[in-house]
This record gives C-alpha cells, structure tokens and sequence, in this order.
C-alpha cells in the first residue's frame, strides 16, 4: 500500500518536523499512468520545499537526480541543490503545465509526474487529490483530477416521513 504523509525528523533540519505531503503509486515512474503521485508543498519556495520532498523520496526509496518544474507557479530556485551526499539538478521551463512537476532517477531511465496540489488548495481537498493520484486510470489533465478532489458527494438527508392524522 502506498503512504501518503509522513513526519521528518527534527534532526534532518526540516520545519520542525512537519510532515511532508507526498504520495506515490507503486510502480511510480513505469509510464502507466497519468501520474506517478501528487505533491502537496506548503508554500511555492522550492528552496524550503524541495529538500524535504527528496529526502522523503530518498526514505522510500526513490533518489532523485533531477527536478523539472514550470517558471509559471514557482520561485525560482538554484540549478543544483546539494543534499548531503548528492546534488539533485533542477530545471524550470515556461512550457510545462504549473501543476505537474517531474523527477527522474536511475540514470535517467525512470520518470515520474507528480500532479502538484496548490498550496493554498483547502487540506481536506488536497488529502484527497493525494489519494486520487495513486490509482491508474486517471485523466492526463491535471485541473480534471483536482476537480475530482474538491468535488464530494451531497449529504443524504434522511427523509422524514410524517402520517397524516
């Protein structure tokens, strides 16, 4: 089963141990998918955000070499970032859709697309669009699964049936 959220430890530096809010599908990155997973930063510095999602992406097993993201919805953020034994190369382009993100690992040979939840999108919006975006078959647009998450089905209302006297 896939996990979606997790606490860092205060020692890694992080924000005081807040979670990072991640999910992955097993078999991320085999091209089977509209998404591999969604991201759910708390701001749109990647500088702050980015570090936490690799390190989360490193304890399950995915070591990051690259990190392509859109000019359009972040702020821009160094073309190398050192993570403790590494450095992870990112790159943002005008032409790459502002929710989507993409990393590659294995030398290149594995990609994944991570549908990027908006940080200001609502938490109960975002927990799903987490959960919506480790199944197969979704939409390749990204406004279509977020709708999908923010829509929720109407309360059923018990009808109240009263006899005539």
């Amino acid at each position: 089963m896939t996990t979606i959220t997790r606490t860092a430890p205060a020692e890694n530096h992080f924000r005081g141990g807040i979670d990072v809010r991640v999910s992955l599908r097993d078999g991320a990155g085999d091209g089977n998918s509209a998404f591999d997973g969604a991201w759910f930063p708390r701001s749109r510095d990647l500088e702050v955000e980015l570090p936490e999602l690799i390190a989360e992406l490193d304890r399950r097993g995915v070591r990051i070499e690259r990190f392509t993201y859109s000019l359009e919805a972040w702020q821009p953020a160094a073309r190398k970032l050192v993570l403790r034994d590494r450095v992870v190369r990112t790159g943002g382009f005008r032409s790459m859709d502002p929710l989507v993100v993409c990393l590659t690992w294995g030398g290149g040979s594995r990609r994944a697309d991570l549908l990027v939840v908006p940080p200001e999108t609502d938490v109960l919006t975002g927990a799903r669009a987490l959960r919506l975006c480790t199944r197969r078959g979704l939409p390749r647009s990204p406004q279509m699964v977020l709708a999908a998450a923010r829509s929720t089905p109407l309360p059923q209302v018990p009808q109240v049936h009263r006899r005539a006297v």
